[in-house]
């Protein structure tokens, strides 16, 4: 993996925590922990590696239609995890945001939510966004309504305006995003923003996903030729 072209905003699709416990007869929940601790190893990486902003998808708004119990449980990991890990981020320069509709959680998840966020919102080392309750469609739907909502009577809407009012507006542009697990879908998740991204699928289940994962997912994107549009001869020409 080359220290050039490493990419300013990388995503993550978590996919794998049940199916590796289950696979280990344990309880699916017991993989959402482990992913936990995954996910410290690969924030921590991703930070040394130069990345400058990481969205980590942690509950899309589908989730809600998993088993009860997986889903409180859900809710009361990211309590815990939120309330051990916000100093350590903090620590490190890390601003951690979170991406989504999170007024749907439990009041006392949504404190630490609010808690977490400021403690770090002067940080600037490196950017961690939390997709929670996030789903691609809402975040279109919501950019739209806010415009219409800002701008009665507006006649049209262009990209320049929908992306300003998109949850990612202040972040870089996509330029890869990762799904572990095995599944070669993006499942409503960032689906404008990933419009010119860089795809890149593993068979890893997430809790076997470490930095070496990371950096092998990293080198793939460097072998590419990211086009834009334009032809092979031009980019090259233009590298030059």
């Amino acid at each position: 993996m080359s220290e050039k072209n490493i990419p300013k905003h990388v995503a993550i699709i978590m996919d794998g925590n049940g199916r590796w416990a289950q696979a280990r007869g344990k309880k699916r929940t017991s993989g959402h922990k482990v992913g936990v601790e995954r996910a410290r190893e690969v924030i921590e990486a991703a930070g040394n590696l130069g990345v400058e902003s990481l969205t980590l998808f942690a509950f899309s708004s589908e989730n809600w239609n998993r088993p009860k119990e997986e889903v409180s449980y859900l809710m009361e990991l990211f309590i815990v995890a939120l309330n051990r890990e916000v100093k350590t981020l903090n620590k490190h320069g890390v601003k951690l945001k979170f991406l989504g509709d999170t007024g749907a959680f439990n009041s006392k998840l949504q404190e630490s939510i609010k808690k977490a966020e400021a403690l770090t919102e002067n940080n600037r080392n490196v950017r961690l966004n939390i997709a929670a309750n996030y789903g691609g469609q809402w975040d279109i739907t919501q950019a739209v309504n806010n415009i219409l909502r800002e701008s009665p009577g507006i006649q049209q809407i262009d990209e320049l305006m929908l992306e300003k009012n998109l949850v990612t507006h202040d972040l870089p542009p996509l330029d890869l995003l990762i799904r572990t697990g095995g599944e070669t879908r993006i499942s409503n998740f960032l689906i404008w923003q990933a419009a010119y991204a860089e795809l890149y699928f593993c068979d890893t289940l997430w809790p076997d996903f470490d930095s070496n994962q990371l950096k092998k997912a990293i080198d793939a994107y460097q072998g590419r030729q990211r086009r834009f549009g334009k032809t092979g001869e031009q980019v090259s020409q233009e590298e030059k």
